[in-house]
């Protein structure tokens, strides 16, 4: 690729003039597209769900954890469109690749990216940048997806440039966005991993280029697996301090005064989201193919977080007992089923989990969440119930599993039997109709 096409793709992105294409418009995707529309990119979303496609044009945000003011004013700038064709990409100077990477039977299913992959690189035009952001493991971008976009006379880093940049959205996270959260950037050579940079560097305020795309992709997993690991522990944690009498959540904070050389993660009935419960897969999965071996503290992580959720049954179907009500017998009420509190993701919802557990030992279950209004999932088939005084007295048990911001805990707890808190919401201690994690 000659310099003078490498900077004349340059000028573009710094003048707002390169068209761009995001494919897939879930979260990821469309806060992208977004985002880049808000900075002056003529942008087009592409996804091949023809119902989304078309609620999205109309300025419906059927997206769950998109910002809104972000989509409004890009669908106002009147840079924003959106296609179930792939006929965009011929077209289209800057080409981002953000569609799911799930999880099946404990290997990665990749089969969205080659998808993608295929149809990109039958449309893709000389002097473009394609840049992946869905999560995977070291090595896609290169021995993947890259042979997906190359044809005869046709190679990366040659004709087009091809980098990797992990998407870091956190969906309810009022203090750090799209914008505010730094973003890691690696190319397949300098030129791609320079072009991307520029191209985030648009959209985000802190860009990291790195040395290629495997050390941004390895980098991603660190961060998830981090977490992953360390929620692992403390739920560990929680189960012993149970055991032995000791208040887990006073323990914690009581390690949080450190001011170094600690970082304080928080128990509940397991992990869930698009992240956390699967990138640390990648990982394990890769490990066991390329040297033979388990990735061992990752796998017993993945344990002991799946384990949660049967274990909070337990210490619920003990609480009641307590109180001379068997399980069988026990109306229990549920606060919150998404995966994290103040989004309306079900992905991987430990909090699901939990409640399918309980309706199996045999209690009447039910739940409230203000982003569920109708839950089928795990053999469950439920309505959300109104979170009234009527219902809360009624039940047996009050399980605090996903603290909306918006619920009235003390309100709540003013008219419960027993509550079971299993993210220590309400930090009551002297109240013996509260029992913690």
């Amino acid at each position: 690729m000659t310099t003078t096409a490498q900077t004349a793709l340059q000028r573009r992105i710094d003048q707002r003039t390169a068209r761009v294409c995001v494919v897939g418009q879930g979260y990821v995707g469309l806060s992208l597209a977004a985002a880049a529309a808000v900075e002056g990119f003529t942008v087009t979303g592409i996804d091949v769900d023809d119902a989304r496609v078309a609620a999205l044009g109309r300025g419906e945000l059927v997206v769950p954890g998109v910002e809104e003011l972000g989509y409004v004013e890009a669908m106002e700038s009147g840079r924003l469109g959106f296609s179930s064709s792939w006929d965009p990409v011929e077209t289209a100077d800057v080409v981002v690749i953000c569609v799911p990477t799930p999880v099946h039977e404990h290997r990665p299913d990749l089969s969205m990216v080659e998808s993608a992959g295929l149809e990109v690189g039958r449309r893709l035009r000389r002097g473009s940048l394609v840049v992946l952001e869905s999560t995977t493991y070291p090595g896609t971008t290169e021995q993947v997806l890259r042979p997906l976009l190359e044809r005869p006379r046709f190679r990366a880093g040659q004709h087009f440039w091809l980098a990797f940049s992990p998407e870091r959205i956190d969906p309810g996270n009022l203090k750090y966005n799209l914008r505010t959260t730094p973003r890691v950037v690696g190319g397949i050579e300098a030129a791609s991993t320079d072009l991307a940079a520029a191209f985030y560097a648009t959209v985000v305020d802190d860009v990291n280029p790195v040395s290629g795309c495997r050390t941004a992709e390895m980098a991603k997993l660190l961060e998830n697996t981090f977490r992953m690991v360390n929620i692992a522990l403390v739920n560990e944690l929680a189960v012993l301090c149970s055991h032995q009498g000791i208040d887990t959540w006073e323990v914690i904070s009581a390690a949080a005064t450190k001011p170094f050389g600690f970082m304080a993660f928080q128990p509940g009935p397991g992990v869930g989201g698009h992240c956390i419960p699967l990138d640390p897969t990648y990982l394990a999965w890769q490990s066991r193919r390329d040297t033979g071996r388990p990735f061992r503290l990752v796998e017993l992580a993945q344990d002991i977080n799946a384990e949660m959720p049967t274990y909070v049954t337990r210490r619920i179907i003990d609480a009641l007992a307590q109180t001379g009500v068997a399980i069988t017998q026990a109306k229990v009420l549920a606060l919150g089923v998404t995966y994290k509190p103040d989004v309306g993701d079900l992905r991987e919802s430990a909090a699901v989990e939990t409640l399918a557990h309980l309706a199996a030992k045999g209690a009447d279950v039910s739940y409230h969440d203000p982003y569920v209004p109708r839950l089928r999932s795990h053999g469950l088939s439920l309505r959300r119930t109104p979170l009234t005084r009527a219902n809360v007295e009624a039940a047996d048990l009050v399980v605090v599993l996903t603290p909306h911001t918006q619920y009235d805990l003390p309100e709540v707890l003013k008219h419960a039997r027993l509550v079971f808190d299993a993210r220590n919401a309400l930090g009551v201690r002297t109240d013996d109709r509260v029992v913690t994690l």
